[in-house]
């Protein structure tokens, strides 16, 4: 049987990159798919390959910086489908800008923590009532191994991420008696468009690149940590923060 047959997911993101890949994978796993992101085009795009591989997905414009623009995104998956069974909070990234503590500019601290923390934070208030009120479901949030290691040059990401880490623990304690579960991904550097853009031309990020133990990761295996942990093979899964990371956070 399909992984999550019968199940409805939302997934921010999922326009491109990694959030594609996710929304690909789920719908091939039985879940009707909200497909949500601030680019309308590429949301469109995945919600149609969806369609084309002979599943359902409905592609939802969503800003997730933004309350109102997730909570009307939430609204509409569930009057699309009825229900909403997985909330998977993908959306988010670093940029060039970043840097240390010291030298970083004000506005990119902002823009990491209003995208990547406060983005996940607002999925979670409009996402977990819709879980609750289906009976139960899992959230997965999208953290990075720079919550779980020291990791140079990025400390506005770092912040972001690292919140994320912890909003995750306190959730899967605080929503558990409603049968929710709370956990998390760490990608490392993944093969992205984004993070290929990155890479190129920079000596420090194609250093870490290189320390990989198993080379850099695809979206796909990605999307495969967060199935495993939307699914019911998780079931009693919570509070965790799983590294999808080619060994980066044990060298």
């Amino acid at each position: 049987m399909a992984r999550l047959a019968g199940k409805v997911a939302f997934i921010t993101g999922a326009g491109t990159g990694i959030g594609r890949s996710a929304a690909e994978l789920f719908a091939r796993e039985g879940a009707r798919v909200a497909v949500a992101d601030i680019d309308r085009a590429g949301a469109e795009e995945t919600a149609h390959r969806i369609a084309q591989a002979g599943g359902e997905a409905i592609a939802i414009h969503a800003d997730v910086t933004e309350p109102d623009s997730v909570a009307a995104a939430i609204e509409r998956a569930e009057a699309r489908f009825g229900r909403l069974d997985v909330l998977y909070n993908n959306a988010g990234g670093s940029t060039a800008r970043d840097g240390t503590a010291v030298e970083a500019p004000i506005e990119e601290f902002w823009r990491a923590i209003r995208l990547d923390l406060f983005g996940t934070f607002l999925g979670c208030r409009f996402g977990i009532p819709a879980l609750i009120r289906a009976g139960g479901g899992a959230v997965v949030n999208t953290a990075s191994t720079v919550a779980l290691m020291g990791f140079p040059g990025r400390d506005c990401y770092t912040a972001a991420k690292g919140g994320v880490a912890a909003l995750t623990r306190s959730l899967a304690v605080e929503y558990a008696p409603q049968r929710i579960r709370v956990n998390a991904v760490a990608p490392s550097v993944t093969k992205t468009p984004r993070v290929e853009a990155l890479l190129a031309g920079n000596a420090g990020m194609q250093g870490i690149a290189n320390s990989h133990l198993l080379g850099l990761g695809e979206p796909m295996d990605v999307a495969c940590a967060a199935l495993y942990l939307a699914s019911d093979e998780a079931r009693i899964t919570t509070g965790v923060v799983l590294p999808v990371d080619s060994g980066a956070t044990i060298v």
